[in-house]
């Protein structure tokens, strides 16, 4: 029997009433059959920092364990940003329309208001109503004030912090308090609890609450490992001593080879042009390269410990016999951090680099061999900036070690959570019109039905000024305020090394228009006009010269 969920109306017909657990009187309880699902978003990651996407020098064995049993998408793409790439993954909305076109700071309409706005649910409010427990541990970012909280759009239990960056440990000095909320209330975890742990020790907290219930869960576990500040456990460190003694520019072109060899880079596909702005490794005196190997010693062991606790998660699973039964995605919220002004940023504190009160972040040099074999770091829409890891588990549905062609983005978990859990999305919801998903479900995918996402329409990003128009093979670049305009064969070039825009002014003009469309369709506002308000405003974003 086919079952039919209303989500949002008080009338449900039998089955569905039975397939969310409840039962007539005197008959015994029906098991829900539908799916568990667990999203899990880690921050700042680079394409290739992965085993599974080439990193043969940092250890994931739990995350490249789900890559084998599962798939893997070559293109994945996010808004290159954390706080725009988040209002498009939880409500399955393009960015501006949710209400966080530039960040979670308000820019004076609504497309900039720096929260979701109540016309884009969030996927916790669509599958609460669903049937489903919806349970939350890590970093929110998409709504500052208290009614804007998780708690307050849909989630059932919540652990974390709600802003865009958070230390890892209880600063001893005082300047960078750990701000951690649960269900509302703050909560003060010991000085030598790493953050990291204490998410996963959340999640696993509610896993177990939620087990009585009788219904399945969604569990959004939000990482905020790797970003910075760069803190870890000293004996995590310690595991990648001497690891990074040749160098970014080694290891880089390791991982270029490395990314082919695991099939996410396809063969032919050349490795982006060197960012002119890294020094070389080999002209750095020997202080020098001690400095910055440390760092990304602290940024491997970030992303270890990262991989552990996923590993405990997925234990916890496997003891409450639902590891046949869930869903498992893994993805980032953007590339890693990298390019000008960056800098800025680091407030050097007390302690070594890695301990609490430190902190410091990744800059280009790394971040360029992290995004390798792309173009870029986050904040830009070149493929450095926008394109993640993407990898799906699933032991009932996902057949092992496949590959995905074609362009998924963060818009499509939306409505494929809600095809797998057998949800209705409404037109209204608590008196508001509820915007229409833009997204494709990428069920046929997951499933083997199809290895190819087939869209069907382009694709659209803008942030700051920064625009791309993904259609086909063809790819869009405008950076500002310079606005001119780069075209890229993603096909033949995914490492955006020749802009074809003189050779073809007539896709140019025809992406152009087509991002207009849709700029008026999402109530996108040219950035200049908006560049006043924009607290994070670079006097130039001149785009870094490339050399090879």
């Amino acid at each position: 029997m086919k079952r039919s969920f209303s989500v949002f109306n008080s009338q449900f017909s039998l089955a569905a009433l039975l397939g969310c657990g409840l039962q007539a009187v005197g008959a015994q309880p029906v098991k829900d059959e539908r799916p568990n699902i667990i999203l899990i978003m880690v921050d700042d990651l680079g394409f290739s920092d992965l085993g599974a996407y080439g990193a043969g020098d940092i250890q994931t064995p739990n995350i490249d364990r789900l890559a084998q049993e599962g798939v893997r998408f070559r293109q994945f793409y996010n808004n290159a940003i954390s706080a725009p790439t988040r209002a498009s993954l939880i409500t399955g909305q393009y960015q501006h329309r949710a209400g966080v076109g530039f960040f979670n700071v308000n820019l004076g309409l609504p497309a900039y208001q720096g929260f979701l706005n109540r016309e884009s649910l969030t996927f916790a409010e669509v599958l609460k109503g669903a049937g489903y427990s919806t349970l939350m541990s890590g970093k929110w970012h998409v709504g500052d004030d208290k009614d804007q909280w998780p708690n307050q759009r849909g989630f059932d239990r919540f652990f974390g912090f709600i802003g865009g960056a958070s230390s890892y440990y209880q600063d001893p000095t005082g300047k960078d308090p750990l701000v951690l909320f649960k269900n509302n209330e703050p909560v003060h975890p010991a000085p030598d609890k790493y953050l990291t742990e204490a998410i996963a020790d959340h999640a696993l907290e509610f896993l177990d609450e939620q087990n009585g219930e009788n219904k399945p869960f969604f569990l959004y576990l939000a990482f905020n490992a790797p970003h910075w500040p760069l803190q870890a456990p000293e004996e995590d460190v310690a595991r990648y001593r001497d690891v990074y003694a040749a160098g970014w520019d080694s290891l880089r072109n390791v991982r270029y080879r490395n990314s082919i060899e695991k099939g996410v880079t396809l063969p032919g596909q050349q490795m982006a042009a060197r960012d002119a702005s890294v020094p070389l490794w080999n002209r750095l005196t020997y202080d020098e390269q001690q400095f910055w190997q440390r760092r990304q010693e602290v940024y491997a062991a970030m992303i270890d410990r990262t991989d552990r606790e996923i590993g405990r998660v997925l234990n916890k699973l496997k003891e409450l016999g639902k590891d046949d039964n869930t869903l498992v995605v893994f993805i980032s919220d953007n590339g890693a951090q990298g390019g000008e002004g960056l800098y800025a940023y680091t407030r050097r504190t007390s302690g070594t680099v890695g301990s609490a009160g430190s902190y410091e972040l990744q800059n280009s040099n790394w971040s360029q061999t992290g995004n390798s074999p792309l173009r870029n770091y986050k904040g830009r829409p070149y493929e450095g900036g926008i394109s993640s890891p993407f990898i799906a588990w699933f032991p009932k549905k996902v057949k092992a070690g496949g590959i995905v062609d074609g362009t998924g983005h963060i818009i499509d978990l939306a409505p494929t959570f809600y095809e797998l859990a057998g949800a209705q999305y409404p037109a209204s919801f608590n008196g508001a019109t509820v915007h229409p998903l833009p997204g494709k479900s990428l069920v046929p995918v997951l499933t083997g039905a199809t290895n190819k996402v087939e869209r069907g329409e382009p694709l659209f990003w803008e942030r700051a000024g920064n625009k791309a128009v993904r259609s086909g093979k063809w790819k869009l670049v405008s950076l500002y305020p310079e606005n001119r305009y780069e075209l890229y064969d993603i096909e033949a070039d995914r490492a955006e090394n020749r802009d074809l825009a003189a050779q073809h002014p007539d896709i140019v003009e025809r992406l152009k228009n087509e991002y207009a469309q849709w700029a008026a369709k999402n109530d996108v506002t040219d950035y200049s006009i908006l560049a006043g308000s924009d607290p994070f405003a670079q006097p130039s974003s001149r785009n870094a010269k490339r050399s090879r």
